[in-house]
């Protein structure tokens, strides 16, 4: 089964003001057209798995109760919209837990492929940071950058690399930079057809 990968914060929804969290539901808002995209990845029989990092946990700023009420209510959401999120996984940990879980580890990808039985080289991972997408090449996916979320910050990081310089970014490029989820799913889709 194909398979994709989304990071949320950024890519599902929008990123709370002064780079703060989602702790309820009630600041939990839906990037536009991405109920859409998810919905036309799942009419295209493509598995779905969310893969984020919730420090605030760790930090005290929201329970793990808290965080399942807001993934379930987002599941349900995109559910009525025609679509299908297979499984959620979050890391807890805060940045200097030295975790395997955090992205830019791959942890999470690497938990999800023994409980999914995923083909990693054939499954694509969607993000808004750069971190996104080292975890989804240190776990062997392809990857898109998407400019919603922190995606310009990202972009800029990536094109203010020098090509002769060596960076902790070697190999770490994603394949292709999309305005958002909708136009990386479109052009996933048409490419995997």
């Amino acid at each position: 089964m194909k398979t994709v990968f989304l990071d949320r914060d950024g890519v599902i929804n929008r990123n709370p003001p002064n780079m703060g969290y989602v702790r309820r539901w009630s600041e939990f808002s839906f990037i536009p057209n991405a109920r859409k995209a998810i919905r036309e990845l799942t009419e295209n029989g493509y598995r779905i798995i969310v893969v984020t990092n919730q420090s605030g946990i760790e930090r005290g700023l929201y329970s793990e109760e808290s965080l399942a009420d807001i993934h379930s209510r987002m599941v349900a959401e995109i559910s009525k919209a025609g679509g299908t999120i297979d499984a959620v996984y979050y890391c807890p940990h805060h940045p200097d837990a030295g975790c395997e879980c955090r992205k830019p580890k791959p942890g999470m990808l690497i938990r999800a492929k023994r409980e999914h039985n995923i083909e990693l080289s054939s499954a694509y991972l969607i993000g808004d940071t750069v971190t996104d997408i080292q975890a989804g090449k240190r776990a062997g996916t392809k990857t898109f950058l998407v400019l919603t979320g922190l995606g310009q910050e990202s972009y800029y990081h990536y094109m203010n690399i020098k090509p002769w310089k060596q960076t902790d970014m070697d190999g770490y490029y994603p394949e292709k930079i999309f305005t958002n989820l909708y136009s990386a799913t479109h052009c996933l889709i048409k490419n995997d057809s």
